[in-house]
């Protein structure tokens, strides 16, 4: 929810700058107001597949909304969040290329199994970008959205390198992981590269009820946590016994449960946080446009106080303006530092993307040619995906962690001629990313029959037969003898090898194609990806620092104006224009007060 304090502040503010002549200044508080109207704090539910995702949320939001049984595993992304009566809308997001507007459809409560699970649903054939589902409960009231993801069977799957490519518009992510057993290496990678991109990581040990042993498991975790530098809490939670304590309103067997711990922790840590947030790039707002509407008085005030040395000021507002301007050119140092930084940034990114594949590509290559793709092709498509889904992460987190380098270093170069804060750099939520890459193909496998055997054999040892036969039948032998049938035997068997060795390789010439479309595949679709993240950190660097820039100008407009018309003023007129300046300053001082006092010690970057 958005902060009271803060709402009020940015409507006072608001009213300064229409009051001051400054609607360039209005619209960027209009932008703050927007961002503090948007509730939602977005956190990510994510697992391998059976690991109780679903039923975590169901017991947290105390509602069987995400379907839960055994033969039922989530395929469309589920946001919970609140609502005044219950409510279920389907989302289909414009494909990559079409210039639409999502369509949404209302569906029956009741009804939501049949077009997020995969038994309703399999393999998401009805093209769902995901589902919205409002709820009137306490937990979901100050924001929080949970959203659902679909099971990644293995966090190295394809899933996995989708749902990694969300983490970035998060603001906390919960990894599910059951009490059967300790953190496997692909949760473990998940869990850093999430520390990498999002601000709040936990680990969820579920179904403590199911496994006696669950302390130890948890222990476990914590410890390979540790070793891994990974500082994620962990919390140990039974669905079951939470939604028995919420029936029976036993406040001991919700706290046995593990979800007072987990609840305390979504409000303590992720809502407080985004709250904290808020306040801070509130107050940060409010400071700068106070500062701009302050600054052409300040100006006046100075030339008014010294008429003396209204001219060196004029003359230094002059230059100050010269420099503002050349801020909006289009030869500004920070525009060729963006520009420059972002076609470096893509050609990096494409590169190193295409280099990662193409060494998996050649391991992929050298695995096929030493065995049967026929045999082995279950493991060798999961350890493709593996390996292809720890590529492309790697590759996300590098292109995000190159741009928020890049954007520190445009707002250097800024900075040199005017005062520049960088903005939250944010491409998107969750459920609105880009197209998913399909699975793997599996090529068609040639298997020869007995029948197909025999006959092949026959074929080959019919001219083996024939051969030798004839050549007895010169030693007065009949065709058919024991040389000529052990000739036709041997060349029935060596054509039915050689049969075997050409499908064989055939086999492994189509499985290598198929790893290569694939491969190619990925590289069109996440790379796609990766340059439309990219140009949405050009536009928002770009539109930002212009704006600063406009106002910049602006401002100084306003202090040359000022200075100019203070030199002509005589004493009366100066002393009652100095009272006025004065109790304006004020104003405008009580403001950047009441804006510190917003976000205490909060400083952003």
């Amino acid at each position: 929810m958005a902060v009271p304090a803060a709402m009020e502040l940015v409507d006072l503010a608001t009213r300064a700058t229409s009051a001051y002549g400054r609607p360039d200044l209005g619209a960027r508080l209009a932008q703050t107001r927007r961002r503090l109207e948007d509730p939602n704090v977005q956190v990510l539910v994510v697992g391998e597949f059976k690991q109780g995702k679903s039923q975590l949320v169901n017991a947290l939001i105390n509602a069987p909304v995400c379907p839960v049984d055994d033969d039922l595993a989530t395929a469309v992304p589920t946001a919970v969040k609140y609502a005044e009566a219950p409510a279920v809308t389907l989302v289909w997001e414009a494909r990559p290329g079409e210039k639409r507007a999502p369509r949404r459809t209302e569906v029956p409560i009741e009804k939501l199994a049949h077009y997020v699970s995969e038994a309703g649903n399999p393999g998401n054939r009805q093209g769902l970008s995901r589902a919205e589902v409002g709820l009137p409960r306490n937990l979901l009231k100050g924001g929080l959205v949970l959203v659902d993801t679909p099971g990644v069977g293995g966090l190295g799957s394809a899933h996995g390198a989708a749902t990694m490519a969300t983490l970035p518009t998060a603001d906390a992510v919960l990894l599910v992981s059951d009490a059967s057993q300790e953190y496997t290496a692909p949760e473990l990678e998940f869990l850093a590269t999430a520390m990498r991109l999002c601000p709040n990581v936990a680990g969820i040990v579920t179904k403590t009820d199911l496994y006696p042993h669950w302390r130890r498991i948890v222990d476990l975790d914590r410890g390979h946590l540790a070793a891994a530098g990974i500082t994620a809490e962990v919390f140990p939670v039974s669905s079951v016994l939470r939604l028995e304590a919420v029936r029976a309103e036993d406040a001991e067997l919700n706290v046995e449960s593990g979800f007072a711990a987990l609840v305390a922790f979504l409000r303590t840590e992720v809502l407080a946080r985004a709250d904290d947030l808020d306040r801070a790039s509130t107050s940060q707002d409010v400071l700068a446009v106070a500062d701009q509407m302050a600054s052409g008085m300040r100006a006046e005030l100075a030339a008014q106080r010294r008429p003396d040395q209204a001219g060196e000021l004029v003359a230094e507002l002059e230059r100050a303006r010269r420099r503002a301007g050349a801020l909006k050119d289009r030869s500004a140092r920070w525009q060729h530092t963006l520009g420059d930084g972002v076609q470096d940034l893509t050609a990096d990114i494409d590169h190193d993307l295409r280099d990662r594949l193409r060494a998996i590509g050649r391991e992929a290559d050298q695995l096929l040619e030493d065995s049967d793709p026929r045999d082995v092709w279950d493991q060798f498509s999961e350890w493709l995906e593996g390996r292809i889904a720890t590529a492309t992460s790697a590759n996300f987190v590098w292109a995000g962690q190159r741009a928020e380098w890049l954007a520190g270093l445009v707002a250097e170069h800024f900075a040199a001629e005017g005062d520049a804060v960088l903005p939250a750099l944010r491409t998107g939520r969750p459920g609105e990313s880009g197209a998913q890459v399909e699975r793997l193909e599996r090529p068609e496998h040639e298997q020869m029959s007995f029948g197909q055997k025999l006959y092949v054999g026959a074929r080959g040892g019919y001219g083996g037969l024939l051969m030798v036969g004839l050549a007895t039948t010169l030693a007065g032998m009949a065709l058919l003898n024991p040389l000529s049938i052990g000739a036709g035997l041997l060349f029935g068997g060596k054509t039915v090898r050689e049969e075997q060795q050409r499908q064989l390789a055939r086999r492994k010439a189509d499985a290598k194609a198929a790893v290569r479309k694939h491969l190619d595949e990925i590289v069109f679709q996440v790379g796609k990806d990766s340059r439309d993240m990219l140009r949405q950190v050009q536009r928002q660097l770009r539109d930002h620092f212009t704006s600063l820039a406009e106002e910049l100008q602006t401002s100084v407009d306003a202090s040359v104006k000022a200075a100019q018309t203070a030199v002509s003023s005589d004493e009366n007129v100066r002393r009652a224009r100095i009272r006025d300046l004065e109790a304006e300053l004020d104003r405008i001082a009580s403001l950047e007060k009441r804006a510190r006092a917003l976000a205490p010690g909060k400083v952003l970057l």
